[in-house]
């Protein structure tokens, strides 16, 4: 009886972390495509010299939980070896979701470009010694402002 109920969550909580998962690379998509008109390249140099217009630094963050299904099946994928594809879909998700709202700020701002684009990543543990339990990713650059 224990088995089953432990396969029915498992499998409930596979369905739920997909449905999840696919609503947000929707979401993703939609906006990557609003965007796409600001680019985020990680040159620092401008294309152009003097005058230099004006900037700001813009910013996006995002913690992105990991769930059972992932940490169970990640878990399988440490005893046997190989690649670990339940968490590089959550950080695909994460770092492009930085991004995101790193170009949302920029808009906000009136920017047409962001240069020197740097992502950084880290993993926040929870419970077990060394288990992921969050990934957060922060995406930072600067903003070339268009002038008003």
């Amino acid at each position: 009886m224990d088995l089953i109920i432990f396969l029915v969550l498992l499998a409930l909580g596979y369905g739920t972390g997909r449905y999840a998962e696919h609503r947000h690379y929707k979401s993703i998509l939609e906006r990557e495509d609003a965007l796409r008109p600001i680019p985020a390249v990680a040159t620092k140099l401008a294309p152009w010299g003097d005058p230099v217009p004006e900037t700001q630094m813009v910013s996006g963050n995002v913690v992105v939980s990991v769930d059972y299904f992932k940490r169970f099946v990640a878990g399988l994928r440490n005893i046997f070896g190989g690649r670990v594809t339940t968490y590089e879909t959550l950080l695909d998700r994460a770092r492009r979701e930085a991004i995101l709202r790193m170009k949302e700020q920029a808009k906000q701002l009136g920017s047409h470009i962001v240069f020197n684009v740097k992502v950084e990543t880290s993993s926040i543990s929870k419970g077990r010694k060394n288990a992921v339990g969050s990934v957060e990713v922060l995406a930072y650059g600067t903003a070339f402002i268009n002038p008003r």
